[in-house]
């Protein structure tokens, strides 16, 4: 992938949108929300439903890596480990994220980890067996998040996990309220109701997914979420 065509959503700037750009103190405060939202408020647990859809579709090695573009603090995939025990089945995770803040924490979790842009992958094709993008494409364009997706679909052995944000204004209240409550960072407030408005509709979502060549279907998830699984071997048109 080129830097030229991962151009960022055009609706407004989020924190955590260009590395180098925040401060320190800012990037921990707003990945220390953003574990607390994805625990409470639907993030994680909709990683999981999309990561059972891809357990059931095919016969598994083990132990199945796990590449997770985009980790932030690594806790969607820790979350995704033990699911993924419960059902006898291990799980190595490998962090990607542009921000160093991020990395450290992911590897305090005891992660792998790699400080990489998304436009310059440093894996090739069929690398890793699962690769997860949650929460992640909203933050591109549309023909960005397409490449994007076509990226994980060359890089998966097994499947792939998408798990967005639904645009909805009672989403943008909802947030707006909870982070309020649970006396998030004034900017984790900012950037979380503009996360939704740059979340996608149902078939905001399939028409990416068309244009990255891949056949899945987007499910609507608690939490305003939308979840797309598939297994790379058989999700072509």
């Amino acid at each position: 992938m080129s830097t030229a065509s991962l151009a960022p959503s055009p609706l407004g700037t989020e924190a955590l949108d260009e590395a180098g750009h925040c401060s320190p103190d800012v990037v921990r405060a707003t990945l220390m929300d953003l574990t607390v939202s994805n625990t409470l408020l639907g993030g994680s647990r909709a990683a999981a439903f999309g990561l059972d859809r891809v357990l059931e579709a095919t016969a598994l090695p083990h132990p199945l890596t796990l590449l997770d573009l985009g980790a932030g603090s690594g806790d969607v995939a820790t979350y995704l480990v033990r699911h993924a025990a419960r059902r006898g089945i291990a799980l190595v995770p490998v962090a990607l994220d542009r921000h160093r803040e991020a990395t450290r924490r992911c590897r305090r979790a005891r992660q792998a980890a790699v400080v990489a842009d998304l436009s310059r992958l440093p894996l090739g094709p069929r690398s890793v067996d699962l690769v997860l993008a949650s929460q992640l494409l909203h933050h591109f364009s549309r023909d960005a998040a397409a490449e994007i997706v076509r990226a994980m679909d060359r890089l998966a052995r097994v499947g792939v996990i998408v798990a967005d944000l639904r645009r909805h204004a009672l989403a943008m209240a909802g947030f707006w309220t909870a982070a309020h409550l649970l006396g998030f960072h004034p900017v984790t407030r900012h950037d979380g109701v503009l996360s939704v408005r740059r979340g996608f509709s149902p078939g905001e979502l399939d028409t990416v997914l068309a244009a990255a060549d891949v056949s899945a279907r987007v499910v609507k998830r608690p939490g305003y979420r939308l979840v797309a699984a598939w297994n790379t071997t058989h999700a072509h048109r």
